[in-house]
């Protein structure tokens, strides 16, 4: 995988929604490639996921989310890709699933992979304890310790939710303390007095220790519930205006720093 730049694949297919706005935050994070190819395409042909250092897996309702969020999607891949990714993990080649893309991730067993062993579930993401699908906006406190590429030198993050099923939860203790011993949450939800919460609606699914998001064990696959790529304009902000009134709009949107480390880190290492 010596690319030298930073090639993006963004994996589309049924039902699946946000591919032009994650098309979008890699380009103007500065990604030299980015190609958006269905999953059917990629079973098809064998050669695709060796052009790209960087894999895209992105927010919608794979295949209508029937029988879980994300499940249908995550046994095509399982079953007819494996080898591929798991090459791909081998090569140490970057994964960020958003969304119905971390339900995937958690899915195949590529998240949180806390023993380093990837393709063995020891997680889910299931349904919201407000029993019902939630869309706003919640702040997210980052934890440096995590060894994550994709946040380096971030704190704080606002961002856009918008799901039904992204409560995680944890095949049993032991799974849950390994993840917490290595430092995999990256991300967690926090109310306005940025204390680690897990009520509604600052944690708008109910995850035990506010958790919005994790990685696997290298640092190179993120998994989180809400959409960096829904942000990297100013203007996605739903207080653009007042912001801007204020002369206090920023100049990008929180997201677009995941996008900006993940492109970075391609062209220099991979």
């Amino acid at each position: 995988m010596r690319l030298k730049k930073a090639s993006v694949l963004i994996i589309t297919g049924y039902g699946l929604n946000c591919q032009e706005e994650t098309l979008f935050a890699f380009k103007k994070a500065g990604a030299d490639n980015v190609e958006k190819i269905h999953l059917n395409d990629i079973i098809e042909d064998k050669t695709i996921l060796s052009r790209f250092n960087i894999i895209a897996m992105i927010g919608g309702f794979s295949f209508g989310d029937h029988i879980a969020a994300g499940k249908v999607m995550a046994n095509k891949i399982k079953y007819k890709l494996a080898d591929r990714f798991r090459k791909f993990v081998e090569e140490k080649g970057l994964i960020i699933g958003i969304c119905n893309g971390f339900q995937e991730l958690v899915k195949l067993g590529l998240l949180p992979a806390e023993s380093g062993v990837y393709f063995e579930q020891t997680a889910t993401l299931t349904e919201n304890v407000c029993g019902h699908f939630y869309d706003g906006w919640v702040r997210l406190k980052v934890n440096e310790k995590s060894p994550s590429i994709f946040t380096k030198g971030v704190e704080r993050l606002y961002l856009p939710v918008r799901h039904g099923e992204g409560r995680i939860m944890f095949k049993d203790e032991e799974t849950f303390k390994k993840v917490l011993e290595n430092n995999q949450i990256v991300f967690q939800y926090i109310d306005e007095k940025g204390d680690v919460t897990e009520k509604f609606p600052h944690n708008p699914n109910g995850s035990v220790l506010g958790i919005a998001g994790l990685t696997d064990k290298t640092g190179h696959i993120l998994g989180l519930m809400p959409h960096p790529e829904a942000y990297v304009l100013p203007y996605t902000n739903p207080e653009w205006t007042y912001l801007l009134k204020k002369n206090s709009l920023p100049e990008e949107g929180d997201g677009l720093i995941l996008f900006e480390n993940a492109v970075s880190y391609a062209k220099e290492n991979l």
